[in-house]
């Protein structure tokens, strides 16, 4: 049977966790394109003392068991993939997805990682790239002589160059999206792996097949409210005091039984 000590603490390790989650959202409340976290709980297991509808006479059963939970653990932190608000910055290479998907960019080691900050911008070699270097995926080369480019919300990407009244398409860009964004798996510098829980990444055009569209001179905020992470960072702190309170009793309970019989 467990004891109340060790079922408090596991809620103390439990409210631990979600106190640890709450802070990486608020660390995060100005990262472009960030998605924040909640951390869920699951019941630890029952030890059943005696069965629902066990006899209690001749002719008569319990309406109820008696059951006696283990505890709390933290199941996951399910990632909330809410759309962010718009930031308007002007830049030509800003880019956000108003909508479904995320940017495939290629990782130094080949593999294809994604990413819902748009912060684009040209390497020595005029690829567009992540703010680390990562190129973009399908790989995009900007004219070095181009005076103006243009992104279309269908991932039309247009160069205006010297001597031409027209501008010149140069490039699509494309979307990927996923069965389970919330089973991504991130590795940081706001990247995202494939993984067995999302699905295969589904390659695609914006605006097609429920991708969402291209915003030019705009990035993704950060979908934290910090309103809503204060409110809930308080109630884990009494949550957590509760849970201190208990172990303070059951701890004065036991020291009493053990000092009188």
């Amino acid at each position: 049977m467990p004891s109340a000590l060790h079922i408090a603490r596991s809620g103390l390790d439990a409210l631990d966790q979600r106190l640890k989650t709450i802070s990486n959202n608020l660390a995060n409340a100005q990262t472009v394109g960030f998605k924040r976290d909640r951390a869920a709980f699951e019941t630890l297991l029952y030890q059943t003392t005696r069965p629902a509808g066990a006899p209690a006479g001749a002719d008569a059963r319990f309406g109820m068991g008696l059951a006696t939970g283990a505890g709390v653990r933290v199941a996951g932190a399910e990632r909330i993939h809410a759309q962010g608000g718009f930031t308007l910055t002007g830049n030509a290479l800003d880019l956000a997805i108003d909508g479904e998907g995320l940017f495939e960019v290629t990782l130094p080691d080949g593999r294809p990682a994604y990413t819902r900050a748009g912060q684009f911008t040209l390497n020595g070699e005029g690829q567009l790239v992540t703010a680390q270097g990562y190129p973009l995926a399908p790989g995009l080369q900007i004219p070095d002589n181009a005076t103006a480019i243009t992104v279309g919300p269908d991932g039309t990407v247009s160069a205006m160059l010297p001597g031409e009244t027209q501008p010149t398409e140069i490039g699509r860009l494309t979307l990927v999206g996923f069965i389970n964004p919330a089973g991504l798996e991130p590795i940081g510098e706001n990247l995202f792996l494939e993984s067995a829980g999302s699905g295969p990444a589904q390659q695609g055009n914006p605006a097609e097949g429920g991708l969402g569209r291209i915003r030019q001179g705009a990035l993704e905020a950060s979908n934290v409210s910090t309103v809503q992470e204060l409110v809930e960072m308080i109630e884990t702190q009494r949550a957590y005091e509760i849970n201190a309170k208990v172990i303070s009793a059951a701890d004065d309970m036991m020291r009493y039984v053990n000092q009188t019989i």
